[in-house]
Formats: C-alpha cells, structure tokens, sequence
C-alpha cells in the first residue's frame, strides 16, 4: 500500500500537504496532485500534518487513516481572554483529598498528554502510573534516604535545597516528598534517548494541564526526579524495563482546597530584536 493516497474527486490541488510536510517528502506542482517524492517513505515521521491541513479531506496517510482523525471544532477553541485564564489559575497541588482517582480518568489524562511535542514525533515518553499507599510511601522513604547521603556527601547543594528541614518534615509524620498525593505517575525512556528529557517534561506538563480542567491538580515530585537521576538504591526500586531511566514525575489527586485568585508574577525579561 502507498504512504498515502489522494482522492482526486475532491482533493483542490492547493499543494498545502507538500508546504507543511516536515520532512518534505511531498512534491508539489502547480495544475497536478501531491505526490510522494521517490525514495523518501523511510523519511516520513508520522506527524500527521499532511492529512490534518487538507481542507477537504482528501490526503489519507497509510498509518494515520482520514476518517479516524476528528475534525478540528471551532467550538472548542479557546479565547485569548479564556486561554490567560485557564493557564494563569493553574496551580500546584500540594494537600489532596482522601479520594481515589479512578483508573478511567488517569488513561484519559495519559491519552491527552500523549499529544504533546516529542521531537520528530518520536513520541518516546512511556508511564508508570503508581497508586498504592505503601508504594508510594516504600519510594518516598528511599528519597528521605538521598537526602541523608547528600548531606553527608554534597552538603552545598543539600543547603541549597533545604534537604535538613524536609527531613526533620518528614520525621514529624509530613510527607514532604510526595505530599500524600493518592497517585504517583512517572514518565520514562531509554536513558541514552536525547530527547527524553524534553518529550517527558512537555507530556508531563499536557497532563498537569489537563488534570486542571477535569477537577484534578499535580504537583512536580522534584524531589524524587533529582534522586530517580542519579541515586542507584531509587533507580533500583522503580520497576522499569531494561536501559531506562526517569525522566519526570508528577503528584495527582483531588484538590482538598479551591484557589479563588490568580497571583502575580514577575514581569518577564525579554530582549527584543525584530
């Protein structure tokens, strides 16, 4: 089967497809149809813009099927006004409910964030999605235990991170690592991948995104991502699959309080050259 095919019934011969190709694989002349460049089919990178910015539906890419891309509702589009908004009240989350998020809701968020930028759509970030107490709390108490051997061994940058005070929270009975937050999820890939790093921290923020608008908040488990980086008895304890690494995680639940304001914020330093 072709990379992709054209309906010449309805397909407008406007050569879009071939202006937004990434990869440029699509050639375009004036008065003829889209077609693929000889020798290119490995280039393509899945994208999906080609079959997305055809106004007429006309492009369908062999593993990206027309009919099974919804259409663009302008209904759903935000406001510049709702947009500020929406992203202004954003806030981390750091006292949750005593309420389980259900499963469904978790996938949702997951299915959502996978749309994030990856890097040539490599789409590397995988999940693990942690949701038992005492899991939660086994991973917290090997982070306390980082925090102990970088005072002993870094102790500059145990200052600067108030490693002491969150220990001395953390023997009062306050969970200062992950907050008590009901669901722990980790986004991981092959440690020697380039772009994980990037492709992890944009999924993780689609989710913190999304989480916000379905009643949801996150909080950055900064914490745990600085010792998952480096600390071999944390990196040993995470069940991930051979060769990869941490690259992020996120606190969820339940807010247990409603914020009522959007706090300021710096202004922003910008050096304009245009």
């Amino acid at each position: 089967m072709a990379l992709f095919t054209i309906n010449r019934e309805t397909c407008n011969q406007d050569g879009i497809c071939a202006e937004v190709c990434p990869a440029r694989i699509i050639f375009f002349s004036r008065g003829e149809y889209p077609s693929l460049v000889t020798g290119t089919e490995k280039a393509c990178i899945k994208c999906g813009h080609c079959v997305a910015v055809c106004p007429t539906g006309s492009l369908t890419h062999r593993d990206i099927p027309v009919e099974k891309c919804p259409v663009v509702q302008k209904y759903f589009q935000l406001s510049p006004d709702h947009c500020e908004h929406f992203l202004r009240s954003r806030r981390s989350i750091r006292t949750y409910k005593k309420k389980t998020v259900p499963k469904s809701e978790i996938k949702r968020l997951i299915e959502i964030a996978r749309h994030a930028p990856s890097g040539r759509n490599s789409q590397d970030a995988e999940w693990l999605v942690l949701g038992r107490r005492d899991e939660i709390h086994n991973l917290a108490e090997i982070v306390v235990n980082w925090m102990h051997w970088m005072i002993k061994n870094n102790p500059g940058e145990a200052l600067s991170m108030h490693l002491d005070k969150a220990i001395d929270l953390w023997k009062n009975g306050k969970d200062i690592i992950f907050r008590d937050a009901p669901v722990l999820i980790i986004t991981h890939a092959e440690k020697d991948n380039l772009r994980a790093l990037s492709t992890c921290t944009l999924a993780l923020s689609y989710l913190e995104l999304a989480a916000s608008s379905m009643g949801m908040g996150c909080c950055w488990a900064g914490y745990f991502s600085r010792a998952a980086a480096t600390f071999p008895p944390l990196i040993e304890a995470l069940p991930l699959p051979t060769g990869h690494q941490s690259f992020g995680a996120m606190m969820l639940g339940y807010p247990a309080f409603r914020y009522h304001r959007l706090p300021l914020r710096n202004p922003p330093g910008i050096t304009w050259k245009m």
